[in-house]
C-alpha cells in the first residue's frame, strides 16, 4: 500500500478515537456560541437590509414579479435569507479552518506522534507565530481567489471544481506547516515540502472536495429557513470533522515521510567507505606499481 493510502486509512480510523471526537466538538461549541451571538444581533438586520436592497433594485424587483407571475410566490421571502447564507458560508469555512489549525492540528499531530512515532525527535523547526502569519497570508490569498472566482460559480461544471481547488490549496499550505512545525527542523520541512509537493497538494485538493460535502446542508438551511438554527451547526460540525480528518491525514503522511527522511540521512552518514581491494585497486582506482 502506498504511503498516501496508508495515511488515509489510518486517519479515517483515528476519527473514531474518543479524543478526536471530543476535540472536534470543541471548535463546534466555540463557533456555535459565536454564531448564535452574531445571529441574534445581526441576522434580522442583514436579512432586512438585503430584502430592502432587492426591493429598491428595479431589475431585481421586475424579475421577482415575473417569477411570482409564474407561481413562485414564496421566492421573494426565501431569496434574502439565501443570499445572506451564501455570503456568510465562506466566512464560516475560513474560520473553521483557522480554528482547527489553532486548536486541533497540534493535538492531532501529538496524538499520531505519541501512538505511531514515539521515538521521533522533535526539532522545533517552526513556531506558532510564524504558522499563524503564514496561515493568515494564505487565507487572504484564498479568500481573494474565492471572491474573484464567484462569477465562475454560475457555470455548472466549474462550481464543482473551483471552490474545492481553492480550499485544497489553502488546506495544503496550512496543514503542511502545522504538522511539521514541532517535529521537523526548518531544513527538513523545506525538503519534505519540495519532495512531496504533489502528494501534499493532492491531499489538500481531496480534502477540499470532502469539505464541499456540507454544501448540501447549507442548501437545506437556505431552503428551509425555519430549520437553519439546527442545520447550520450541523454543517459547521461536518466542516470541523473534515478538517480534523485532514489534520490526521497530513500528520500520518508527513511524520512518516519525516521518519523516512531521517533514516535515509542516517544511513548515508554511517555508510562504510569503499572496501580495499587486494587485487590492485583501492576505492575503484588502480594502485601504483610496486
Amino acid at each position: 500500500m502506498s504511503p498516501l493510502l496508508d495515511a488515509f486509512w489510518r486517519a479515517a480510523a483515528y476519527c473514531l478515537h474518543p479524543r478526536v471526537i471530543l476535540l472536534s466538538a470543541l471548535p463546534l461549541v466555540l463557533m456555535g456560541l459565536a454564531a448564535a451571538g452574531v445571529g441574534y444581533w445581526l441576522w434580522s438586520p442583514m436579512v432586512e437590509s438585503v430584502r430592502s436592497g432587492l426591493d429598491s433594485t428595479a431589475g431585481v424587483a421586475t424579475l421577482l414579479a415575473w417569477f411570482e407571475g409564474l407561481g413562485l410566490v414564496g421566492l421573494k421571502a426565501v431569496l434574502a435569507p439565501l443570499l445572506v447564507v451564501l455570503v456568510i458560508a465562506p466566512v464560516v469555512v475560513v474560520v473553521s479552518l483557522l480554528v482547527v489549525a489553532a486548536l486541533m492540528t497540534p493535538a492531532m499531530t501529538t496524538l499520531v506522534a505519541d501512538r505511531r512515532f514515539p521515538t521521533l525527535e522533535r526539532r522545533h523547526g517552526g513556531s506558532a507565530w510564524a504558522g499563524a502569519v503564514a496561515a493568515l497570508f494564505a487565507t487572504l490569498v484564498a479568500v481573494l481567489a474565492l471572491l474573484l472566482s464567484i462569477p465562475l460559480w454560475f457555470i455548472p461544471p466549474l462550481v464543482l471544481i473551483v471552490p474545492p481547488l481553492i480550499w485544497g490549496w489553502l488546506t495544503c499550505k496550512v496543514m503542511t506547516y502545522d504538522v511539521l512545525a514541532e517535529h521537523a527542523s526548518r531544513d527538513e520541512r523545506l525538503e519534505l515540502a519540495r519532495r512531496h509537493r504533489g502528494a501534499f497538494l493532492l491531499m489538500g485538493v481531496l480534502t477540499g472536495y470532502l469539505g464541499a460535502a456540507p454544501s448540501v446542508v447549507w442548501a437545506s438551511g437556505a431552503l428551509f429557513v425555519a430549520f437553519a438554527p439546527l442545520l447550520l451547526p450541523l454543517a459547521i460540525w461536518i466542516y470541523t470533522l473534515v478538517f480534523a480528518f485532514s489534520a490526521l491525514w497530513f500528520s500520518h503522511f508527513a511524520l512518516n515521510a519525516l521518519a523516512e527522511l531521517r533514516a535515509e540521512r542516517t544511513a548515508a552518514a554511517v555508510a562504510p567507505p569503499s572496501p580495499f581491494n587486494p587485487m590492485g585497486s583501492f576505492g575503484g582506482l588502480p594502485l601504483p606499481p610496486a
